[in-house]
């Protein structure tokens, strides 16, 4: 190791201590492909994060020798080596059936206090105690869950308090209504997640992101497809708007024209999968905005918050915007606001305003 080498390697050694020393927690959103650790100050601002692949289906050795213990460590030990005993608060498929410890779904309406009620606890074999936050189960003919989307969307709420309401068209239901919010999280498995009263009411899934990967990868679609060099959104545009206005026969139906508008020469191969995305985004729009109307909501009148990464959410923005929906606003941070906001209302750390 060179002087250089070793003068850095002092140098962010005495970073980290610094850093230590200001610390009051560590949280993880631990999915099933990576984990995120933040480590925060008191004031709910992060001081350092640190990013693995070690997922609960890709920890470094099998669950059943200690795969998660070793997880842990290698995110968080130069933390807890440096600071003093910190708690430390998880979400994410880390609670499910599959990961360190199982914290039951909590059902719908769910809210904050309901998750915080019902936080699991595990103890890491360095003896450090983890509180797991648990998912969300909406029970019904066709039940659905979430788990680690439940605390992005408490972040977005404190995020975005005062923001606007979902509006209905029926002044019978406006009451209930008033305290309405629509979030969407664009993703593998999208939600769509309608807050009332501060709870999570009802959401709606649509395996958007893995339908578009299986049909691109293994069915003919993707033979005739070329990657472009940068997205085409008018390709993108034009698929979600053929959703819109040819859509009624569903996605199996429309999917084909992939295929037959390239044979024909109406779509070029690079253009084929941006057509596709928009293709299968719109129809779950228009999915979206008739269960929406069930319940005398209209789609085009909300003005939805979207979690996920930028440009993900920016394509939703603009295929939200062809179906009259033009309030859509991303929220940014919403994991890390998540997280803090629930570990001061599980009491593992004093919020600003509060006495210890």
């Amino acid at each position: 190791m060179t002087a250089r080498t070793t003068a850095a390697h002092g140098v962010r050694g005495k970073a980290d201590a610094a850093r230590a020393k200001r610390a009051v927690l560590i949280a993880l959103d631990w999915g099933t492909t990576s984990l995120r650790a933040y480590l925060f100050d008191a004031a709910g601002e992060v001081l350092d994060t640190r990013i693995s692949t070690a997922g609960i289906m890709n920890l470094p050795v099998p669950a059943e020798e200690g795969g998660f213990d070793a997880a842990f460590d290698e995110a968080c030990g130069v933390w807890l080596a440096q600071g003093s005993a910190l708690p430390v608060l998880a979400a994410g498929m880390v609670g499910s059936a599959q990961g360190w410890v199982s914290a039951p779904y909590v059902e719908t309406p769910a809210s904050e206090d309901a998750l915080v009620a019902s936080i699991v606890k595990v103890r890491a074999a360095c003896g450090v105690e983890l509180a797991v936050v648990p998912g969300v189960l909406e029970p019904g003919a066709l039940p659905n869950v979430m788990r680690g989307e439940e605390t992005q969307i408490f972040g977005a709420l404190g995020a975005q308090a005062g923001a606007h309401a979902v509006p209905v068209s029926r002044p019978e239901v406006q009451a209930q209504a008033a305290a309405q919010m629509l979030i969407g999280l664009p993703g593998t498995h999208a939600k769509w997640v309608v807050v009332e009263g501060a709870s999570i009411a009802r959401f709606y899934t649509f395996m958007t992101g893995e339908v578009y990967a299986a049909l691109t990868a293994h069915t003919i679609l993707g033979r005739t497809m070329k990657r472009p060099v940068v997205p085409d959104t008018a390709a993108f545009l034009r698929g979600v708007t053929v959703a819109r206005e040819h859509g009624s026969a569903g996605v199996l139906a429309t999917a084909f024209s992939t295929r037959t508008l390239g044979l024909t020469d109406q779509l070029a191969a690079d253009e084929q999968p941006d057509y596709l995305s928009g293709l299968l985004i719109g129809h779950e729009l228009a999915g979206l905005e008739a269960v929406l109307a069930r319940r005398d909501v209209e789609l085009a009148a909300c003005a939805p918050r979207l979690i996920g990464a930028d440009a993900l959410c920016e394509r939703y923005r603009l295929a939200l915007a062809q179906f009259g929906c033009s309030g859509a606003q991303i929220v940014h941070r919403a994991t890390e606001r998540g997280l803090w906001r629930i570990a001061v209302r599980a009491g593992l750390v004093v919020g600003a305003g509060q006495t210890a």
